[in-house]
Parts: C-alpha cells; sequence; structure tokens
C-alpha cells in the first residue's frame, strides 16, 4: 500500500513510462502503456484522457497516434500529476481523514502528520517528470511491480 491512491499511482507511472518510451520522438499506444506498468487498460484511458486534458501528456490520433511528452511536458511538476488526478487533498488534509481537524482543531496526528505532508509536497513540487525521466533512461529505476 502506498501514499498515494491507486488511480494517483497508475497516473505516475504511466506518466514517467511515455517519457521513457517517447525520449527519441515516438509516441506510444495505450496497450504498451498498460502492459508496461501493469495497469487495465480501460482505468488507464480515463487516467490518460484527464492527463491529457490538463497538458501533462499529450496525444495524437490515428495510425501513427498514441501518447508522448514534448518539451514543456517534460517539465511538469509531480506535484502537477498528483493533483491532476487525487486534487490537493494528500497536501491538505487530515491524516486520520477527520474533516474538523485544522491548525486550531488538531487532530492528535495532525502535528506530525503535517510535517510528513509538507516533506511529500516538497518531494513532489521540486521533482519534474525529467527529472525521474533521466534515472529511467539510466536502467536505474523500474515501473513494474
Amino acid at each position: 500500500m502506498g501514499i498515494f491512491s491507486k488511480t494517483c499511482e497508475y497516473a505516475m507511472r504511466a506518466v514517467f513510462f511515455i517519457a521513457h518510451r517517447t525520449a527519441d520522438g515516438g509516441k506510444v499506444g495505450i496497450k504498451e502503456i498498460a502492459e508496461g506498468i501493469d495497469s487495465p487498460e480501460h482505468f488507464l484511458a480515463k487516467i490518460l484522457q484527464d492527463l491529457s486534458r490538463r497538458n501533462i501528456v499529450k496525444s495524437a490520433k490515428g495510425p501513427n497516434g498514441g501518447f508522448y511528452m514534448d518539451a514543456v511536458s517534460l517539465k511538469r511538476r509531480l506535484s502537477e500529476v498528483v493533483e491532476a488526478v487525487d486534487g490537493n487533498g494528500l497536501f491538505t488534509g487530515c491524516g486520520l481523514g477527520l474533516h474538523y481537524c485544522s491548525e486550531t482543531n488538531p487532530c492528535p496526528l495532525h502535528n506530525e502528520f503535517k510535517v510528513i505532508r509538507n516533506q511529500i509536497f516538497n518531494m513532489l513540487q521540486n521533482t519534474t517528470i525529467e527529472d525521474f525521466n533521466e534515472d529511467l533512461n539510466l536502467g536505474i529505476t523500474s515501473l513494474k511491480k
């Protein structure tokens, strides 16, 4: 179990996979992405539609179509990917999921969780898709479980 929702995990893995596979200027189809990241294709289609709408990934229709990333989309921050699929709840929400939790009415985990939450946000805010892609291209990281 990760800290991100299943949708968000698939979105990030898809973005990294697309960046990696289209670094040479090509495009990659949904079947190949789904296989490459161990995701159900129908579920992935909806995620990619959302990411495409927000210009995080690019798509082209037709026989030579597929998904790809350009220089601008590679500069997008991972925090933008998370927000595109999950909103900003991870960065603002309560660790126990309590609606009343706030600075003035904190839950028992509030102060400790806030520190961790801010660290996660800073990591995602300070990392671009391109940063991660360099490690993928070098074969340091993998996207399959």
